[in-house]
């Protein structure tokens, strides 16, 4: 193993932070413009189908974007001396005490006591994901569903940043390219290998299809398999020197070749690609300390704040939207108020959640107690397994 993969002392990358903000924001955007269940605000037609047109793709490559990030910033964090059992307990402290504030919001404000069991049971320990069923994957607090695939890439963390390390270094950019091809392989088997069913509301695919090509979490491995190649890459030097501005630009061609082609095909095959070379772009701009946007206190900050705000924004959007405002629609300037104060909202009870409930869940749970290391720790103990020496 290289020094440069051996040292826990690498750079931090606080620009990546600022990036996982706009990654919410664009999710947050998609959401509003749906026409199909009365998000979109806009009484103009055009001016509604136009904002729903725009934003269609934003939630899948923010979606993306966050699953090639995580195993990106887990591998390029990974730490020699870290146990298996430590990392596990730091990342579910990460996500479920969120989730499940937001859960039990969610059946507060909607639900009451009329969501069946077969819904709400398995999101909240966070396996909706793997039942094809749309009112059990994408019910209650629709977003969490990705964390379903979080989870699955957490649990397996350990088991797979022994094998990646141990690649070497000429064989990194076959496999990453092995990586995205397997992201169009499970499209193709989608397109033409799913079994008849029902269409998925809001979408040109069955329900099978949006199931399997973007829910189902094992499908979703190969971005985040990718991001802890990319990291190996950056780690390494030997990701070619792009600037963050032509990889953004990038994205957006990326964006347009996702309007354009077959809905499947727009889930991720069509930005992986950008969105892999913005992450590493913007890295490696942090790692030679060039000066960037997303390093200044608002966007840290705002990252800080995105997982919160993230899984808040369906609910501030649908009590909106049900509740205070009746499925309305307006005037194109209130329109776009509507929209601004339901972004501002989601960002309020983001903020709070980071506050109340994650910060202090980190604090207290995310690490043993010294006491608790001192008992659990006698000198005649074995060893624990080490994260990365599991193979």
């Amino acid at each position: 193993m290289s020094s440069s993969l051996a040292s826990p002392a690498r750079p931090k990358l606080p620009s990546l932070t600022g990036l996982r903000f706009i990654a919410a924001a664009l999710v947050f955007f998609f959401h509003a413009s749906l026409i199909f269940i009365s998000m979109n605000p806009f009484a103009d037609e055009g001016v509604a189908d136009g904002f729903r047109w725009l934003f269609s793709k934003a939630g899948w490559m923010g979606v993306s974007f966050f699953f090639v990030l995580s195993g990106f910033v887990l591998t390029w964090s990974a730490k020699p001396n870290d146990t298996v059992t430590g990392f596990w307990r730091r990342r579910l402290m990460k996500i479920f005490p969120n989730h499940i504030a937001t859960w039990a919001l969610t059946i507060v404000l909607f639900a009451g006591t009329a969501v069946p069991l077969k819904v709400w049971l398995p999101n909240l320990f966070l396996i909706q994901s793997w039942f094809p069923d749309p009112a059990v994957h994408m019910g209650l607090n629709t977003p969490s569903w990705s964390l379903c695939s979080e989870l699955l890439f957490y649990l397996l963390f350990p088991f797979l940043i022994g094998p990646v390390l141990r690649i070497k270094e000429r064989a990194l950019w076959g496999w990453a390219a092995a990586m995205a091809a397997c992201l169009v392989a499970v499209q193709l088997v989608t397109d033409f290998l799913a079994p008849s069913s029902p269409p998925a509301p809001g979408t040109d695919v069955t329900v099978w299809q949006f199931w399997f090509g973007y829910n189902f979490p094992p499908v979703r491995m190969f971005e985040f398999v990718l991001g802890m190649i990319l990291a190996r890459l950056v780690l390494a030097g030997a990701f070619p020197r792009i600037r963050i501005l032509p990889a953004a630009v990038l994205c957006v061609v990326g964006y347009a070749v996702a309007l354009a082609v077959p809905f499947l095909y727009g889930l991720n095959v069509a930005t992986i690609v950008p969105v892999a070379l913005l992450i590493c772009a913007v890295a490696r701009a942090d790692v030679e300390g060039a000066p960037t946007v997303l390093r200044g206190r608002t966007m840290r900050w705002l990252g800080e704040v995105s997982f919160g705000f993230y899984l808040a924004q369906q609910i501030v959007l649908s009590f909106a939207r049900t509740t205070l405002m009746e499925h309305r629609t307006y005037a194109t300037p209130t329109g776009i108020a509507v929209v601004a104060a339901e972004f501002a909202g989601a960002l309020a009870l983001g903020w709070l959640l980071l506050v109340c409930v994650e910060r202090p869940a980190m604090r207290r749970w995310a690490r043993p107690r010294r006491r608790d290391r001192e008992q659990a720790a006698p000198a005649e103990a074995p060893p624990q397994r080490r994260l990365t020496h599991v193979s």
